[in-house]
């Protein structure tokens, strides 16, 4: 199929799949390109939980996933699953409709669920995708909003303020410190902890200064990490040239063919655990 590229970015542009009634397309979608990089980034995430648990005392945080799409992270987590597993439940549904897989995902999740009690937020552009996961219990709340033009509402705000931990895989680039400021300083008194995700041909270093200056700290996680295939040779090629304008060496990495993430840890300087 024809792939079209963003004018800014050179990457692939999916908006015409996040604005479906459910992720079924989503899925099929993301599995025709290896699409990993939420399930490489879930230990991660259960591993940031757990030393905010440690560190705070509070059992049951809750989480907001920035660009969260149809609850991609919620139901990684909170089932235990992988994406081919989430692809492959949804795939060969065509005779079901919508409310059908909210009804199916909705059962799923009351018989398994790995972490009741944590509550799951997110915040995307797609109304459509919002809606579905939280109808289908993935999500317990969500922000529709673009935080990079415009403050939160006052609805908005007392939302984002709930979250202790703020995650993303692979939205920054098309964030930037105007949303992540605004979303931590949306409680007035607590910085949540921020786990992200970023491809390598976006830098994190001006968002990091920018969210020092409320009083984080961010270290960058060793390693790299697969997002997902190219979608046509043209996106790679303008990737290899972004990348390359930056200084950055993609042997090994982006040269094979993968577009590749590296994770910032974002924390208040008070009480800072690292990574392994």
């Amino acid at each position: 199929m024809p792939v079209s590229l963003h004018s800014s970015t050179g990457k692939a542009s999916f908006d015409d799949i996040y604005d479906r009634p459910d992720p079924r397309e989503y899925y099929a979608r993301m599995a025709e390109l290896d699409y990993q990089i939420p399930e490489l980034a879930k230990p991660h995430f259960q591993r940031l939980l757990a030393e905010y648990r440690s560190a705070t005392g509070i059992a049951t945080p809750a989480v907001l996933d920035i660009g969260c799409s149809y609850g991609v992270n919620a139901a990684l987590l909170r089932l235990d699953t992988t994406m081919p597993d989430l692809a492959e439940r949804y795939r060969g549904r065509d005779g079901d409709d919508t409310a059908a897989l909210i009804d199916r995902d909705r059962h799923l999740l009351r018989t398994h669920d790995q972490l009741p009690g944590v509550r799951f937020i997110g915040m995307d552009a797609s109304r459509p995708a919002l809606d579905y996961a939280r109808a289908a219990g993935l999500l317990q709340d969500t922000v529709h909003a673009d935080l990079e033009s415009a403050e939160p509402t006052e609805a908005q705000r007392r939302t984002l303020a709930a979250a202790d931990l703020v995650i993303s895989t692979g939205c920054v680039g098309y964030i930037t410190e105007r949303t992540l400021l605004r979303v931590a300083r949306a409680h007035g008194g607590k910085l949540p902890w921020m786990a992200h995700f970023v491809l390598r041909m976006f830098s994190f270093d001006p968002i990091a200064a920018h969210l020092e200056t409320l009083g984080y700290q961010t270290e960058r996680a060793p390693g790299c990490f697969r997002q997902r295939r190219f979608a046509s040779a043209d996106e790679q090629a303008r990737v290899l040239n972004t990348l390359a304008d930056g200084g950055i060496d993609t042997a090994g990495h982006e040269s094979d063919g993968w577009l590749y993430a590296q994770l910032y840890l974002s924390r208040p300087k008070f009480g800072i655990a690292t990574e392994d």
